[in-house]
């Protein structure tokens, strides 16, 4: 059964409803006169190898030392910042890598993501995939994240259900999905609708892999099981 990114995105977003992603404390960033693009910045890293919430644990942290701005970070001592983000796990590796990043916007912007985020996203994407400790998936979701860039992001959720349903796409390969899922929904919707559709299909794609799609899968309650090669077998 043929199914188009477009049918997918429609039937997750009736069954789940919208999902308000990225998650952040927006109070708290205005109290503090900070950004909270930043914070998607740190939350994209954090989140390498490790599930959402063992990252609200570290942002959390983070935020009761007041380490939520790229001045702060740039200049908080280094096993500080290790032990805010310990839950994260990797946190030797991502306290460097959250530093360099905040060092870099520092040296290279004066600490201004809208003169980062004005670039072309191409190049800025470029740009992202040069620095210490990102790759793909961590420079895309802050491309459409944090800069609003019309970038779709991939994980192993999208790789999953890429094989599964299966799409006709080589569901081991990050570009490949990109490019397909961001061709198809290129024809159905205007590209200032793009953002928030592909911000809600990410945040869709997560919450099936998470509650259903999972490694052994729960097909009897998922809404695509009629859909889904995989289900059906």
């Amino acid at each position: 059964m043929n199914v188009t990114p477009t049918e997918l995105y429609n039937q997750l977003y009736d069954a789940f409803g919208p999902q308000h992603w990225w998650p952040m404390d927006h109070s708290h960033h205005e109290q503090n006169n900070t950004d909270p693009r930043f914070e998607v910045m740190i939350g994209a890293i954090l989140t390498q190898n490790t599930a959402w919430t063992n990252v609200e644990k570290a942002i959390k942290q983070l935020k009761e030392h007041n380490l939520l701005s790229i001045q702060a970070l740039k200049d908080a001592d280094n096993e500080l910042v290790k032990t805010c983000i310990r839950s994260s796990g990797y946190f030797n590796q991502k306290a460097k890598r959250l530093q360099y990043l905040s060092n870099y916007l520092a040296e290279q912007y004066d600490e201004d993501l809208n003169l980062f985020f004005s670039k072309q996203t191409q190049s800025l994407r470029k740009e992202l995939l040069g620095l210490h400790g990102i790759g793909p998936e961590t420079a895309d979701s802050i491309l459409l994240y944090a800069a609003k860039k019309p970038v779709f992001v991939v994980d192993a959720y999208t790789k999953r259900l890429c094989k599964r349903i299966p799409l006709p796409v080589n569901a081991d390969s990050y570009d490949d999905i990109q490019h397909y899922f961001e061709d198809e929904l290129k024809k159905r919707y205007e590209d200032d609708e793009l953002v928030q559709v592909y911000n809600e299909f990410h945040a869709l794609i997560v919450n099936l892999g998470k509650y259903y799609c999972k490694p052994k899968p729960v097909c009897s309650q998922c809404s695509l099981v009629k859909k889904c090669d995989f289900a059906r077998k």
